[in-house]
């Protein structure tokens, strides 16, 4: 069948002045419009071809080659471009903007701002809008991810603790602020790793890969910074922890572990750190 709101390959099944008309082989009776500002002179009817379905400003169902920042399903962070008296408009890469209602607003938005949206097809309307209230989208599944594992995450809410985010637009993931030690935001798309899946499907989330491979990455940085400073740098497991999350946007704990893990295998020696 062909969904709106997602990326479809579908067969052209004839050639119109204005363009072509696309259709499914589970669904031979219905055609999609491909307007012929998207049609390559060497399409033929037969020929199969990845096209964006979405609704035109009539809400009748159309094709595009362009692709949107996100489809139906996924979360993206995007900017208000509009209001009108029934929400506002978003940019999420088509001609025709993304809705957000107000009443799936968490707040009153605002032209210029980015937020934080999951991206549905309407049941009612049969319409693709958008959301700024995640968390009724998300958790609906249980997750399968193992401790370590990396997945794709969206910051959408700041809590006393710290970030809520979701997970592969799925899930629901929490980032601590005790165990943070580079800037998060509200809106940040980043690559996180699974901490703990709760009973509850909810997820403990890390920053940073597990231990022993966040002792190898940092080991590399701090290796790839002293080449690049001629030899030496000022930084050294004696230094305070605040220079040491400064430079290298690491506890000292885990600063040591790499230092020594540099030493014992001769890719340092103890006079290229310190004053």
């Amino acid at each position: 069948m062909i969904n709106i709101g997602k990326t479809n390959t579908l067969k052209v099944s004839r050639l119109v002045e204005f363009g072509a008309y696309l259709t499914d082989d589970t669904a031979a009776d219905t055609e999609i419009l491909l307007p012929r500002r998207y049609v390559d002179e060497n399409l033929r009817p037969g020929d199969e071809i990845e096209v964006f379905v979405y609704n035109d400003s009539e809400d009748r169902p159309v094709a595009t080659t362009e692709r949107p920042i996100a489809q139906v399903g996924e979360v993206a962070v995007l900017e208000v471009v509009g209001t009108c008296r029934y929400g506002a408009f978003l940019d999420w890469g088509l001609p025709k903007d993304l809705l957000v209602p107000f009443g799936e607003q968490r707040a009153r938005m605002k032209i210029g701002g980015h937020y934080p949206v999951f991206i549905y097809l309407d049941d009612a309307s049969k319409r693709i809008v958008a959301s700024a209230r995640l968390g009724k989208f998300l958790g609906n599944l249980l997750p399968s991810f193992s401790p370590g594992q990396e997945v794709d995450a969206v910051v959408y809410e700041r809590t006393e603790i710290g970030f809520r985010c979701a997970v592969d637009s799925l899930h629901q993931g929490m980032l601590y602020s005790d165990e943070l030690f580079r800037p998060v935001s509200v809106g940040q798309k980043l690559k996180a790793y699974v901490k703990n899946v709760r009973p509850d499907g909810r997820i403990d989330l890390s920053a940073a890969p597990d231990a022993k491979h966040r002792t190898r990455q940092l080991a590399d940085r701090i290796a790839a910074t002293i080449e690049a400073a001629g030899g030496h740098i000022a930084i050294s497991d004696a230094s305070s922890p605040e220079s040491i999350q400064a430079a290298f946007e690491c506890s000292k704990k885990d600063f040591k572990k790499a230092v020594g893990h540099l030493l014992k295998t001769g890719r340092v020696t103890r006079d290229m750190f310190g004053e």
